[in-house]
């Protein structure tokens, strides 16, 4: 009976690959169909800012009701293979989502030099700023990443080989799409390959150990709305996108993260080191645990 599960479960190498590109273009195209929609408001005069959190919950709304019917209509899975059952968050994962982003925060704050540098900006400037990066940056980018990434990819590659594949491919691609049509430094595309890969991984060993998405979606999402929400940059220069920006004396590129910023930064890196070690040792003693009871 296991060898029949097993062969029920299994997908094939060709239709796993096309379903990961199909799930990366509802990606792309729920987030341009969101865009024009959007920009079809600016033209009624509605605030840009108030067309910002439209796009956002336009772009997450698409994505997930594309991907809902891609996964059970045409690759005829149930939304609870690929990661994504009834939305519910596990306390603990709040907390990581809250304590990595304000950790990192505060190490630049506390630790590096630098100054405050406030923008002189209108009200509705400000709007603009933060309903793009709370709304579409933060909550839709972060969710939709989550449900491709972690939920279809990984599942997929999972059915079709096995835990290490699922977490190491997804979570490098994750690395390489951060530097597409970016004008970078070859350098800072390496270093924002391997922070991409390094976050990916902690985003994957959450969705493993939580058995969804909806928990790596929630540190996902509020990493997003601290670092680069637009309320408080850390950066070696001022950010146009933020009100105000704390703009480090140090230009060290390995804490500055190069073009990208902070998100790639060593310090960073560390924190996701830390969160996957954590993620990981809570696993492996739950795995003792029922191994002890079943004894």
């Amino acid at each position: 009976m296991e060898n029949v599960t097993l062969q029920c479960n299994k997908i094939s190498t060709r239709k796993t690959i096309i379903a990961a590109l199909v799930s990366m273009a509802i990606l792309i195209f729920s987030q341009t169909a969101a865009e024009l929609l959007a920009s079809l408001l600016v033209v009624l005069s509605v605030p840009e800012g108030a067309c910002n959190i439209v796009a956002g919950v336009l772009y997450l709304l698409i994505a997930y009701v594309m991907l809902r019917f891609f996964v059970k209509k045409i690759i005829k899975y149930p939304m609870n293979d690929m990661g994504m059952p009834k939305f519910r968050v596990k306390i603990k994962y709040i907390v990581v989502a809250l304590i990595l982003p304000v950790t990192v925060m505060a190490t630049y704050l506390l630790v590096f030099d630098g100054k405050y540098v406030t923008q002189d900006i209108s009200k509705s400037h400000a709007f603009e700023i933060l309903g793009a990066g709370i709304f579409f940056t933060g909550i839709a980018c972060g969710f939709v990443e989550e449900m491709v990434f972690r939920g279809v990819i990984l599942n997929l590659l999972k059915k079709r080989w096995n835990d290490k594949i699922a977490v190491i491919v997804p979570s490098v691609l994750f690395g390489v799409v951060h530097i597409l049509g970016m004008n970078y430094s070859i350098a800072s595309c390496l270093l924002v390959i391997v922070a991409g890969t390094m976050v990916g991984i902690m985003f994957s060993v959450i969705a493993i150990e939580s058995g969804s998405v909806w928990n790596s979606a929630i540190v996902h999402v509020i990493w997003n709305i601290v670092i680069v929400g637009g309320g408080l940059s850390v950066s070696e220069k001022t950010q146009e996108d933020a009100l105000m920006t704390y703009v480090l004396d140090n230009k060290s590129f390995a804490f500055t993260g190069g073009e990208f910023g902070i998100e790639s930064s060593v310090i960073a890196v560390i924190g996701y080191i830390i969160v996957i070690g954590v993620v990981c040792a809570t696993a492996s003693c739950v795995r003792a645990k029922k191994l002890r009871a079943r004894i």
